[in-house]
């Protein structure tokens, strides 16, 4: 089943890193407690609550790819273009886009006061894009990678990694789609 993603502009591709401008989003978010593992799960939970009708209207919202995990640091919040994690130990921001019919003014209230409605400005991305699971060492190590690629191209990145991902957990392993985000300053 297809699923919206967002729309990107691609700047440049060089062997495993893409550059991506993003417009504007309209993103459903929440903030967990746990590791990284739990707090996806958790996150996810909220945020598919809301969209499949927790909400003031009791709306089905439809679901979009992929879910962005980044740490969370208060109120400061990484994009991660397409679940997103930023910050203090053990606290993640899940972040799903919203369609793009909506808009912060015809979306509906979310009845679960953690689920935060917002609307992220355009962006740069510089992007790793990898296939299979993403436990924390692979996770690690694809970091690294993206950090390194951003080092070589002389790019500066202007907040924290976050990860995509794309797929159904009954999605083969081998299968998954994943990305690894950031945002860059425009050169």
């Amino acid at each position: 089943m297809a699923v919206e993603e967002p729309k990107f502009t691609l700047v440049k591709e060089d062997g495993d890193l893409q550059i991506r401008d993003y417009p504007e989003l309209v993103v459903a978010e929440v903030a967990v407690g746990g590791d990284r593992r739990q707090a996806s799960s958790d996150g996810f939970r909220l945020l598919a609550g809301y969209i499949f009708g927790g909400n003031a209207g009791r709306n089905s919202i439809a679901m979009t790819a992929p879910v962005r995990q980044a740490p969370h640091q208060g109120s400061k919040i990484a994009m991660t273009a397409p679940v997103a994690v930023v910050g203090g130990p053990g606290k993640w921001m899940v972040q799903f886009s919203m369609p793009s019919e909506y808009t912060l003014a015809n979306l509906p209230k979310p009845n679960d006061e953690r689920v935060k409605l917002r609307v992220l400005p355009p962006m740069r991305t510089a992007v790793l894009k990898f296939s299979g699971l993403t436990g924390d060492a692979r996770v690690a190590t694809k970091t690294e990678k993206l950090i390194s690629l951003l080092s070589d191209h002389g790019l500066r990145s202007t907040g924290d990694v976050s990860l995509a991902r794309y797929d159904p957990p009954w999605t083969p392993w081998f299968m998954r789609r994943n990305e690894l985000m950031v945002p860059i300053a425009h050169n």
